[in-house]
């Protein structure tokens, strides 16, 4: 058993896993906040989860901003620099948002903390694809997923219970994780962007975000976009709506929904990689049909299960899909882009993940303040359904352009 892990650390170049390792310890200090955000700003604030839904709704659409600027200065000026930057100020505005205490002011702050902290994420991503080969994309994604999901059963238990006391402090915690991430980058990963030729260079910064048209163009990916939207307006009710939901009509604690998602990151842990291994050979876009399976049924038992015990039998089903569609879909974004855009792609591919953030939790919330709840879930089912299918019509239409063919033993 020794002698595997060790060969498989072996497979991965060093700053890789220093890499791996610096995003663990950000992940820590963002489990102990994400899930328990809603339920922040409902209780704090006095509002419902519409108020919530659409405060959520504009740090998605201002980091969506963020992250396509910094798209363009990745490919520009490289990706060391943008992360360090998007660190220090996770940490400045982890500890502004424990301390505001009027609504209109959080909102402010949403724009601002929107617009400039996620301005860091292509360049992380994109670190990922400069340290490996193509053929190892989707398990280094799978190795980071590991490590995040190694952080959500620790962040969530650590959350609930200083949340418990004290948000503030959960804002600090988090703060400080952000800053120790920032001094690993400094001191030990170096710069990865490829060198650029003597065209690129020259290309002037405006030059630079025109490029984004070049995108727009690749209508198969935006295609591929629209279809990743409309999985994730499902799957990322996992960490908001929920967790209102079970407290509302199932009485469920914030402890209780923690160790849900704690049981989440544990499967993963511990699976992730021997899944990634299996589906990476496999023809993506029909992996990504598959996966976008266990989320319809998962999310959909919501709707007719009222048992704790269910509630996990759920959860350990979206796991299995979650398990299968996010490393492989990440894998897809980066398939499709040029080297030499490979930020501006991975900042697009953010749009597939902003766009459900802003819309999804204030759709939802509607849906829970005014109508019957469980049709938050019957939803999720039949939006599940929509991209499974159009997977399924992406994998037809892309077959030849990506040698998608399988070539490998079932699984």
């Amino acid at each position: 058993m020794f002698k595997k892990l060790r060969a498989t650390f072996n497979e991965y170049p060093r700053i890789f896993w220093v890499l791996v390792g610096s995003a663990f310890i950000d992940r820590v200090g963002g489990t102990m906040i994400q899930p328990f955000f809603a339920l922040y700003i409902t209780e704090k604030f006095d509002v419902g989860m519409t108020q919530a839904g659409i405060l959520l709704g504009i740090f998605s659409v201002c980091g969506l901003i963020g992250s396509m600027i910094g798209g363009a200065i990745t490919d520009k000026f490289g990706r060391k620099g943008i992360v360090l930057f998007g660190m220090v100020f996770s940490a400045l505005s982890s500890v502004s948002m424990g301390l505001v205490n009027e609504l209109s002011l959080f909102y402010l702050l949403a724009v601002v903390v929107g617009l400039l902290s996620n301005v860091a994420g292509p360049a992380y991503q994109a670190m990922v694809a400069d340290m490996l080969p193509e053929e190892q994309h989707a398990e280094g994604f799978g190795v980071l997923r590991v490590a995040g999901n190694m952080a959500w059963i620790i962040g969530p238990t650590i959350g609930g219970l200083v949340a418990s006391r004290s948000y503030l402090a959960v804002f600090v915690l988090d703060a400080v994780t952000s800053l120790i991430t920032a001094a690993i980058i400094l001191r030990v990963i170096p710069e990865t962007k490829p060198e650029a030729t003597e065209e690129q260079k020259s290309e002037k910064l405006v030059q630079t975000f025109a490029g984004y048209r070049k995108v727009l163009q690749d209508r198969p990916y935006i295609a591929y976009i629209l279809t990743s939207m409309i999985m994730l307006v499902v799957y990322l009710q996992m960490y908001n709506t929920l967790s209102v939901y079970l407290r509302d009509v199932h009485g469920v604690p914030p402890q209780g929904y923690g160790l849900l998602l704690s049981l989440d990151a544990a499967m993963v842990v511990l699976l992730q990689f021997w899944v990634t291994r299996r589906v990476s050979k496999r023809p993506p876009l029909l992996m990504l049909a598959f996966g976008t399976v266990f989320y319809m049924i998962g999310f959909s038992m919501y709707a007719f299960v009222g048992t704790y015990a269910l509630f996990i039998v759920a959860i350990l089903i979206i796991t299995v899909g979650e398990m299968i569609v996010v490393p492989v879909g990440q894998a897809m974004a980066a398939k499709f882009a040029p080297e030499d855009m490979r930020g501006r792609y991975l900042a697009f591919y953010g749009l597939a993940w902003a766009l459900p953030s802003a819309v999804g939790p204030a759709a939802a919330g509607f849906v829970l303040d005014n109508y019957q709840p469980e049709l938050v879930w019957i939803l999720a089912g039949v939006l599940s359904l929509v991209a499974i299918l159009g997977y399924l019509a992406l994998h037809v239409r892309l077959r030849d352009r990506f040698s998608l063919q399988s070539t490998s033993s079932d699984i």
